[in-house]
């Protein structure tokens, strides 16, 4: 398994999870604590208080304070105990690890590594999550396998013909060959796979209305270690984008995932479903957020098997790749190298 990448953002939350009730959410192996202020900052603290480790998400909100629920020791949103009970003086070490947050685009990221380190400039963007000419809908399953098994899952859509047949898999999915690329230096990977003349599944002959075949592009870009946007473009047969690049007889799609892991062998499955179409239709909106989560949950289902069967498997299996797999490869590759130049880092 390839080891956590802590020196980056990762999505959290949504914006609309976290309020004045306090959210319990682990972030690679770290219990955080969520709330907003009464001004509406959001607020991430380590998820135990140092005095017997008791949860603060199990506690209450005075004002902009967390109380802690067992003995009353009680904390600033910075994580600086204020006050301790039965004595005035506060000991130097009472105080709580807070964790840098930001929100963007409907998210709230977490930067789990070195504070000093967290620029929100290196957050990548999905932009049609909050922006009034998509409507989007949304959702997060929690996922009992590990953080690569759902990288490669999204990396290699093939898989949607045989597992999501009815939904949004058709054959042409899986034999419709792949191009590759990789931008070393800005570390996105970029997988393409355009089908000139497929079968519409239900998912988009439901929502859009198209009867017949339609051209069906996926193209997703891949920003390790968490962003995954799947751009997603539907028309009748042979209706094209035109030349200037403007396209107002095709239905654009923009799916989001925000991969985060929880634990080594847990992961949060964020996933969102923009589109440009049918704006204020709520029985499309109402068939899409349905139809993905049923997508969602056959992939939780599928990958939950596979993390036991990993995990049982002897010590030095070898799985076989093949050309399907260029995308997922190279995103093991470069989470490889990013978690080996932390490592690095980290003992200069």
């Amino acid at each position: 398994m390839t080891a956590f990448v802590r020196d980056q953002w990762y999505v959290a939350a949504y914006g609309s999870e976290v309020g004045r009730e306090l959210l319990a959410r682990t972030i690679l192996g770290e219990p955080i604590v969520f709330y907003r202020t009464e001004s509406g900052d959001v607020v991430a603290l380590a998820d135990r208080c140092v005095h017997r480790r008791y949860p603060l998400s199990e506690s209450r909100l005075d004002g902009d304070r967390i109380v802690c629920g067992y003995h009353g020791f009680t904390y600033e949103p910075s994580g600086t105990c204020v006050f301790v009970p039965g004595q005035a003086r506060i000991p130097r070490t009472a105080r709580v690890p807070s964790y840098p947050v930001a929100e963007q685009d409907s998210f709230v990221w977490v930067w789990i590594g070195d504070p000093a380190r967290a620029d929100t400039a290196l957050i990548p963007r999905a932009p049609w999550l909050a922006d009034p000419a998509y409507t989007t809908v949304c959702g997060m399953e929690p996922l009992a396998a590990r953080y690569d098994l759902l990288v490669d899952n999204l990396m290699d859509l093939s898989h949607e013909t045989y597992l999501h047949g009815g939904y949004i898999g058709t054959p042409e999915v899986a034999n419709t060959p792949i191009t590759t690329e990789v931008d070393e230096d800005r570390r996105i990977i970029y997988v393409s796979r355009h089908m000139d003349d497929a079968a519409c599944p239900p998912f988009y002959a439901e929502s859009t209305g198209i009867d017949g075949r339609i051209t069906r592009w996926q193209d997703i870009e891949y920003h390790p270690p968490c962003l995954y946007l799947l751009h997603s473009r539907i028309a009748p047969v042979g209706v094209l984008p035109n030349a200037d690049g403007t396209d107002p007889d095709g239905f654009h799609v923009e799916v989001v995932y925000a991969i985060t892991p929880e634990t080594e062998h847990s992961t949060h499955d964020f996933w969102a479903v923009a589109r440009d179409f049918a704006l204020d239709d709520q029985e499309v909106s109402d068939f899409l957020a349905e139809n993905n989560r049923t997508v969602v949950l056959q992939d939780v289902v599928a990958l939950d098997i596979l993390e036991k069967v990993i995990q049982s498997e002897p010590e030095g299996y070898q799985e076989l790749s093949v050309n399907i797999d260029t995308g997922g490869l190279a995103a093991r590759r470069i989470l490889k190298k990013m978690a080996g130049e932390q490592q690095k880092a980290a003992t200069r």
